[in-house]
């Protein structure tokens, strides 16, 4: 079993794991609970792929994937904020709406072949032993992006003043209304800077760690993670970073067991494959749904740590919202 390999390839899949639990957790942070992703990163993924097929550059599909999760999370925040509906059921809604436009918008495109994003090395740190082939080799942008974005976010939460802005409004909203904080202006910002990210992890599937589009299955299910890890992580993007690339490992370590379980004495590799690793692929979701059961657990919540006013709709002149 390579490991260089396990972790060269869970460095790519995680980043897709990484942008996605950090765009939720600005918007969570913010008081906004987001269960679209699953379907703004599907429609991120269909609209970047076919911008790029459409226009040749892959850069351009990006960007136009992180307009697309932005747009369809603008409806979130018009629906939850504007209108202090059920964040839930507006958020599962926006993932049927997102699904259901990608699926239509992507008819005729499996198959297709538009520009991806390139990998390159990173000079001298490729070369160095272990570290260089897992970290620095054979890599897209986006995945040296990945390594900057998640300590940039911990540093911009934590310890600038729009940061602490961001975790006012999400804690204690009408303590930050009363010092001139205008809640409503960044719960719609970070609602759409979380969607844009979302859209931005879809492009990277799309365009970059498995090209292609291949319907539902392109994210096959990945959004629903990302919402699991930023309760484990809770709601810190260092962590968030972390559990995304065990996650990205988990997944080609469950390719690379066949070799292995077969000199244990599976020799069936049906057995393998649609057994022991059908169970194995399980792993992620069963974990995010644990994650989801605490997360709905409002003792659990203030114990992890999630901002106090996670979705609880704020109404200007009511306190304790």
């Amino acid at each position: 079993m390579n490991w260089v390999i396990i972790l060269h390839a869970g460095l790519a899949t995680g980043t897709v794991l990484l942008f996605a639990a950090i765009g939720e957790i600005f918007a969570e942070r913010s008081g906004i609970l987001n269960l679209g992703v699953e379907g703004m990163m599907l429609l991120g993924a269909m609209a970047g792929f076919s911008v790029s097929l459409a226009t040749g550059s892959p850069w351009i599909g990006l960007a136009a994937a992180m307009f697309a999760g932005g747009i369809l999370s603008v409806a979130h925040g018009i629906v939850t904020i504007h209108f202090q509906a059920d964040q839930v059921v507006s958020g599962l809604s926006l993932t049927f709406l997102g699904t259901g436009l990608a699926l239509v918008l992507g008819e005729g495109l499996t198959g297709q072949n538009p520009a991806l994003i390139p990998n390159f090395d990173i000079p001298l740190l490729a070369s160095i032993p272990f570290i260089g082939p897992v970290f620095f080799d054979d890599h897209s942008l986006l995945v040296y992006i990945g390594y900057l974005f998640a300590p940039l976010s911990w540093y911009y939460i934590y310890r600038t003043k729009p940061g602490m802005n961001l975790r006012a409004v999400g804690e204690k909203p009408d303590a930050a209304d009363t010092m001139g904080v205008n809640v409503y202006r960044l719960r719609y910002l970070y609602v759409i800077v979380g969607g844009c990210l979302a859209g931005l992890a879809g492009a990277t599937i799309s365009l970059s760690v498995s090209p292609g589009w291949y319907s539902t299955q392109t994210t096959s299910g990945q959004g629903w993670i990302a919402i699991g890890l930023v309760i484990f992580a809770q709601w810190n993007p260092l962590r968030a970073a972390l559990g995304a690339y065990l996650f990205g490992a988990l997944r080609r370590f469950i390719l690379d067991l066949q070799g292995p379980a077969l000199l244990l004495g599976f020799t069936n590799p049906l057995y393998i494959n649609s057994n022991f690793g059908f169970f194995l692929q399980m792993t992620p979701y069963i974990l995010t749904i644990l994650a989801l059961l605490i997360g709905s657990r409002a003792a659990l919540r203030k114990h992890i740590g999630a901002p106090a006013a996670l979705g609880v709709a704020y109404i200007r002149g009511e306190r304790g919202a």
